[in-house]
């Protein structure tokens, strides 16, 4: 666990930043642009959870918002310095757990019959804006994964976090009594 003990360190200021494993990289490299994303994301779940979301989505967010972290940490390490640290990372346990996430989330909701456009409570309107996040977050982290190796579920993970905060929307509209807003192609 880090101690920090002061936040500011000077050693930005020229345009890098240290990665997990003591290399100095520029402040937009790829590396930093994902997990930078990701840090992002959390943020923005932190604000859905803020709104007040129903327990049931709270619960899980306390763990989604831990696990990424880990992704954070799998990605500020290069794969080669993995073996050296001891560092958090996701696990295809992680991947697993938001599969069954939605099974479960999805048996209270209704079959999609259309798209369905982000809105409905806030605490919905809001994890649609966070889903926006991650999948950024996924696209950064495949454009990484093109020049450097990355953690093996890094991308399954975002891709099936996704996912689970589109259902997790749908969810929150379902338990405030609100229905999805429909996309009208006639409009």
């Amino acid at each position: 666990m880090p101690r920090i003990t002061q936040v500011y360190t000077r050693t930005g200021d020229d345009g890098t930043t240290g990665l997990g494993g003591g290399q100095r990289v520029p402040k937009d490299s790829l590396r930093i642009e994902a997990y930078g994303t990701v840090d992002e994301l959390n943020s923005t779940i932190g604000v859905a959870v803020a709104a007040g979301l129903d327990e049931r989505l709270a619960r899980a967010f306390a763990t989604i918002q831990n696990e990424l972290f880990h992704l954070g940490s799998d990605l500020c390490i290069l794969e080669e310095d993995k073996v050296k640290f001891k560092v958090p990372q996701i696990e295809e346990r992680h991947v697993v757990a938001l599969e069954e996430l939605m099974d479960e989330l999805s048996e209270s909701l209704s079959p999609l019959e259309n798209f369905i456009l982000p809105g409905g409570t806030v605490g919905a309107a809001q994890l649609h804006v966070a889903r926006c996040v991650c999948r950024r977050a996924e696209r950064d982290a495949i454009a990484l994964s093109r020049v450097e190796p990355i953690g093996a579920f890094v991308v399954k993970y975002l891709n099936r976090l996704s996912d689970a905060l589109f259902v997790m929307a749908r969810y929150e509209n379902f338990a405030r009594g609100r229905t999805d807003v429909l996309w009208n192609s006639r409009a």
